[in-house]
């Protein structure tokens, strides 16, 4: 019987069989597709509605079943992170076991002679006999190919394109990595989401999803300065913006920016992206002493497809009238209840309504930030960057070549593990260069000799 340390190496090595690897990869691609097919991260109310447990359309899922198996939130499964590291534990074991052992042994020197048949069992051998044979020529025809040559004696072994067997390694590497970048992510990084009135502070408390070990920095303080919006010529908006600071918990400032759309603050292991905004409430002066303030909330809506904000103004003898504000450049109405504009006016215009003056000092507005930290991005973008670098570097042809020289015979072989075509023009051009140092002086002909090739299995 295998003692315990032996069966626990048979496992191991049994991750390393490709059909096996594959096999993970598939299962973890389906997973992936399934996830992409299943909203993540929504409420039990959303599931309830769009799987109900009437329905298979779906793959017979509901969502009793879509939250038993967690497919609400699949890549922080526990199922799905232990696929992960048996599919990186294969990968590890593959690179150790087989690919790193096949690289030290591409680089060894291989010589053979006419004695090592076994050596050249699986090789074709072409051999041609003259006198000015030389292996000084030979050498010099592997170099001018970009060959690395190696001679003893009458042995010479040469190969080309070591990078073919070094980046299989680096693309194991690179998978690795970005399975590291992907449960660093799942564990640590979190999302928040804040709606925060110009010249208020704030905290990172509105959570949108959080890793299982995710931390978030409290002694973080942050303040609008400022938002400003850019308008095109169509009264569409360019761009909005607005200036944040960030402050420690003694009031410290740490660090000031104007973040844009696309443009964002980074700081720490924080990213603060500027994703939204709100009209929040108007400031009216009320009177002829312009001494009353009221501050009164808006309401969003749209009149005719386009959004707009309103709020009610407070009258007497139940009437009802209304402000509407569709942006901060177009003029701001006074609609009564049937919908008929009453005024027009801007910031600190005086109007009146029922011989009551009003003046509106200032529109109040929100800004909307999504503040993210994920430590494991560097990692899956550094991996993915490497893995499309390495897949394209482990096409590179892996040449071998064998020659052997007797008092007047030439044993040639020759391996290559792809690209075969190509192999063979570098055999023609080294023949070539060969036959023209060796016989250049030579007017007899000799018979043109051709190269032999396989390919590696």
């Amino acid at each position: 019987m295998l003692n315990p340390k032996k069966k626990v190496w048979k496992i191991f090595k049994s991750l390393a069989n490709l059909n096996i690897s594959i096999l993970i990869l598939f299962v973890i691609c389906f997973l992936i597709m399934l996830g992409s097919l299943i909203e993540q991260n929504k409420s039990v109310d959303y599931y309830k509605f769009y799987y109900p447990i009437d329905d298979h359309a779906l793959l017979y899922l509901n969502w009793k079943l879509i939250l038993f198996l967690g497919l609400n939130h699949l890549y922080e499964t526990w199922w799905f992170l232990i696929i992960l590291s048996v599919f990186g534990s294969s990968l590890i074991v593959c690179t150790f076991s087989v690919q790193l052992p096949s690289l030290k042994s591409s680089r060894r020197w291989k010589f053979s002679s006419l004695a090592s048949k076994s050596f050249l069992d699986e090789k074709i051998v072409n051999s041609f006999v003259h006198s000015e044979n030389s292996i000084i020529n030979i050498i010099y025809s592997l170099n001018f190919r970009n060959f690395y040559v190696f001679h003893k004696e009458f042995s010479v072994y040469g190969y080309k394109g070591i990078l073919g067997r070094l980046s299989p390694v680096f693309v194991h590497i690179s998978i690795i990595v970005i399975l590291i970048g992907s449960v660093t992510s799942s564990f640590l990084s979190f999302h928040l989401q804040e709606m925060i009135p110009v010249g208020e502070l704030f905290h990172l408390k509105n959570f949108i999803n959080s890793g299982f070990y995710g931390v978030v920095n409290n002694s973080i303080i942050g303040k609008i300065d400022d938002f400003s919006i850019a308008y095109n010529i169509d009264s569409s908006i360019k761009q909005f913006s607005c200036n944040i600071s960030l402050f420690n918990n003694q009031g410290k400032l740490l660090i000031n920016k104007v973040i844009k759309v696309n443009d964002p603050l980074k700081f720490a292991s924080l990213t603060f992206y500027q994703t939204d905004w709100e009209m929040n409430a108007v400031r009216l002066c009320i009177g002829l002493n312009k001494r009353t303030f009221f501050q009164l909330k808006l309401i969003k809506t749209a009149i005719n497809n386009k959004s707009c904000w309103f709020l009610k103004l407070p009258l007497k003898n139940n009437q009802k009238c209304y402000i509407v504000i569709f942006d901060l450049q177009s003029p701001f109405l006074v609609i009564n209840s049937d919908g008929q504009i009453l005024k027009s006016f801007t910031t600190n215009d005086n109007f009146y309504i029922n011989h009551t003056m009003f003046s509106l000092k200032s529109v109040l507005l929100d800004t909307g930030l999504q503040i993210k930290s994920d430590p494991g991005i560097v990692l899956v973008y550094t991996g993915f960057f490497f893995l499309m670098l390495t897949t394209i570097t482990s096409y590179s042809s892996y040449n071998q070549i064998w020659i052997f020289k007797s008092p007047i015979v030439l044993s040639f072989s020759a391996v290559t593990n792809r690209a075969i075509f190509f192999f063979e023009e570098d055999l023609v051009n080294i023949n070539r260069i060969y036959y023209f140092y060796t016989f250049k002086f030579i007017k007899s002909k000799y018979p043109k000799i051709e190269s032999l090739y396989i390919l590696e299995r």
